[in-house]
């Protein structure tokens, strides 16, 4: 893409100027976490030193003014994923604290012994094991829906797992190991005609496309701010307003409560039922910041940019010798997981290092897709849109010093 304005954006983002041992840096591990635009930081460092208020206990005026700021990021991420109602969504420490929510909820709501839920083999552990804990405590059972050797949901067998002992779907939107992107909105189709709901592990799909809540129909839909060019510890959950007045609070304390006495406990209204304690209102709006960031810069813009850097980086890294990439899926984003010849992940990444371009490595929070391909670890390579192809070069000229070095 010709016209993308790569420049302009690389200048809006302050990180990507240091150089890492003598060398410019090349910052390839967007999956674990995103630098964050100009914007963000200034905003979130304008509050701290002239704003700082908690929000909705008091009556003084930084107060009232954070409170305002609070209530209108969470208007921005209802605009920014198409969601009905600013009720259906709740701010979380992130899309572990979100998913860990919902399971625990759910269970207690819902989860009966003999009843099953089904995640697939590439989810992050933060959607198997939230669920593997609730399932444990109310007697019912994980079931897992397989992929394909191209690092797919094998829709067929997807289907044959419904029963009438089905309870909930949790599923990734885009794999943090593989870069596929599920058919969520398919999955979402066929669970409904079971009467099952489905939740949504966004973390990984939030920064790269537009996400349309109300499109999809996902009952919950999950991610974190770090993932998408704002403030660590703020995420989000959205939930359906049927389902979020259904579930009981996971939490106690802080806005969460209506009344209390010791003979009985209250609850607010929604979103605030799942929102004890004091939340971090400066991560919320500093999110907001990122949000409309991407708005302004737009998402069919970046989505294209991204295609395009992952169909040169697919072209480069491919002519190497001896390269294994794991996930080869019809639809993925730039999130490359390899491994070179027979040499450790560990290896390569510590080399890359001092060469200056950050990657990661080991089993990225993923071990049953290490499983399913019957690997210990790959080497990660997760761009995004202030990445260029020039930086792609880097790498392949880096990984030919690896083979090298090992040769």
């Amino acid at each position: 893409m010709t016209d993308f304005p790569i420049h302009k954006i690389r200048e809006d983002f302050p990180l990507l100027k240091q150089k890492v041992y003598g060398k410019d840096l090349v910052y390839f591990d967007n999956g674990a976490t995103t630098q964050k635009p100009l914007k963000v930081i200034e905003t979130v460092n304008r509050l701290h030193r002239e704003q700082n208020a908690s929000i909705h206990r008091s009556v003084n005026f930084m107060s009232e003014r954070m409170t305002q700021d609070y209530e209108n990021a969470r208007e921005t991420v209802r605009r920014f994923i198409g969601a009905g109602k600013t009720a259906e969504i709740v701010f979380t420490s992130g899309t572990t604290a979100s998913i860990n929510a919902v399971a625990y909820t759910y269970g207690e709501a819902v989860l009966r012994p003999g009843d099953e839920v089904l995640v697939s083999v590439m989810e992050h552990h933060s959607n198997i094991v939230p669920w593997q804990l609730s399932c444990d405590r109310h007697g019912a059972a994980i079931r897992v829906i397989p992929i394909t050797d191209a690092g797919e949901i094998d829709l067929d067998a997807y289907r044959s797992l419904f029963t009438g002992k089905t309870r909930m779907v949790a599923v990734t939107h885009v794999s943090n190991t593989l870069g596929t992107i599920n058919p969520v909105r398919e999955m979402i189709r066929i669970a409904h005609e079971h009467g099952v709901p489905v939740l949504v592990d966004g973390a990984q799909a939030i920064q790269h496309e537009k996400v349309d809540v109300t499109d999809l129909d996902c009952d919950f839909y999950a991610f974190s701010g770090h993932k998408v060019y704002g403030p660590t510890g703020i995420g989000i959950l959205y939930g359906k307003e049927e389902w979020l007045e259904r579930l009981p609070p996971w939490q106690g304390g802080g806005d969460m409560i209506d009344r209390v006495t010791f003979e009985k406990t209250t609850f607010n209204e929604l979103p605030f039922k799942f929102e004890a304690g004091t939340t971090n209102f400066i991560g919320a709006i500093g999110l907001a910041e990122a949000l409309r960031y991407l708005e302004e810069t737009g998402m069919e813009a970046i989505r294209d940019y991204e295609l395009s850097l992952k169909d040169y980086a697919e072209r480069m890294l491919g002519s190497l010798p001896g390269m294994r990439i794991f996930g080869t899926a019809r639809q993925k984003v730039a999130i490359f997981s390899f491994i070179l010849g027979g040499i450790h992940p560990y290896d390569t990444g510590m080399i890359l290092d001092k060469l200056g371009i950050a990657v990661r490595t080991g089993t990225h929070c993923a071990m049953p897709v290490m499983d399913r391909f019957g690997i210990e670890g790959t080497v990660r390579a997760s761009l995004c849109f202030y990445n260029t192809t020039s930086e792609i070069d880097r790498l392949a000229e880096g990984l030919r010093t690896v083979i090298d070095f090992f040769a």
